[in-house]
């Protein structure tokens, strides 16, 4: 999940602070979940679905729990 979601921020001009800012949560918060160690919860994932224009294919690659 933190490489295609990674990606996804470079792609779209943000970082941890700025990602975190917009989803409201501090950005060590945004950090452990993008490391798995935190879940996001389903309204942080809506956000960056809108936020970066994903598709439903690519929300379930970034978003899935297969493998982990």
């Amino acid at each position: 999940m933190n490489r295609l979601l990674r990606a996804e921020m470079v792609l779209n001009g943000d970082n941890l602070k700025t990602l975190s800012e917009f989803l409201g949560i501090a950005h060590q918060t945004l950090s452990r979940k993008i490391s798995g160690k935190a879940d996001f919860t389903q309204s942080e994932m809506n956000m960056i679905k809108e936020r970066y224009h994903l598709s439903d294919e690519k929300f379930g690659q970034i978003f899935s729990k297969v493998g982990s």
